[in-house]
């Protein structure tokens, strides 16, 4: 009873929570548009929030909203692909094999925190503005939270379990796969979640740099013909885009984790 009453309790704080995230951007919606109509700021500088969801609007039903939003969402999902299976196969292999933990270890502690879209202008000039430059661009930038989070994972399993199965006759495929995989999941799928976000960002980043189509491109060409609705309409395509990406890996994560102890408890981000 004690139980399904701390369950009832959880539910309804989380609950509580949704709805105090959800007012505190509704203030700010509120606020963009009472500011945009106080006359402090230009049309150009600040439209208001209702131009720009008619603009948001009038590009769904154009078709153009889905197309740009398909286009930045393939080249996102393919590179973060690439980026969770190489990652996940990378981290794997330097936690547990010494000669390549030497060598991509260094690689990895320099190249995960440096800013890696500073690369841009070299994947520009090997690849081209196609998209496999965008796609390679995307794997680049993703890779690192993925390797570092799956090595962190693997590293952190207890030895002592490993010590037993190895004892009972397990292989090393089968302490891999049963005991390994399993325990570092957890950490692999934070490392997932980090990584998908970033994929996103960077299909944007790359669009408006690069130009083509997509959502990035759409907002780029927007603010060179002086189309501020258009601009804006962009970014709340973008955010809306980005919360559907968040919340679905969220879903994944709970599906996946349902026999972890964090899925006794519900989240409340």
């Amino acid at each position: 009873m004690a139980r399904v009453t701390a369950r009832a309790s959880d539910v309804v704080g989380a609950t509580l929570w949704g709805v105090v995230q959800s007012g505190s951007l509704l203030v700010v919606l509120i606020g963009w548009e009472l500011l945009a109509r106080s006359g402090l700021f230009t049309a150009f500088l600040l439209p208001t929030l209702s131009s720009v969801l008619a603009r948001v609007v009038e590009d769904a039903v154009s078709g153009l909203l889905f197309f740009d939003l398909a286009v930045t969402l393939y080249r996102a999902v393919t590179g973060f692909a690439i980026a969770a299976v190489a990652g996940v196969a990378l981290g794997i292999l330097i936690a547990r094999i010494p000669a390549i933990h030497w060598l991509f270890d260094p690689i990895v502690s320099i190249g995960f925190p440096m800013p890696k879209v500073a690369f841009l202008p070299v994947f520009m000039l090997w690849f081209g503005v196609y998209d496999f430059s965008k796609i390679s661009m995307i794997v680049f930038n993703a890779i690192f939270p993925v390797i570092a989070a799956t090595v962190a994972g693997t590293q952190g399993v207890d030895k002592h379990v490993i010590w037993s199965a190895r004892s009972l006759g397990a292989r090393p495929g089968e302490i891999l796969r049963e005991i390994v995989l399993p325990a570092a999941l957890p950490q692999i799928l934070t490392g997932l979640q980090v990584a998908l976000p970033t994929a996103l960002i960077v299909a944007i980043v790359t669009e408006i740099i690069m130009g083509g189509d997509g959502l990035g491109a759409s907002m780029i060409r927007a603010s060179r013909y002086a189309d501020s609705p258009g601009v804006f309409a962009g970014i709340v395509e973008i955010a809306a885009a980005g919360w559907l990406v968040i919340k679905s890996v969220e879903a994944i994560r709970r599906r996946l984790l349902v026999w972890h102890q964090e899925a006794q408890a519900v989240s409340t981000m």
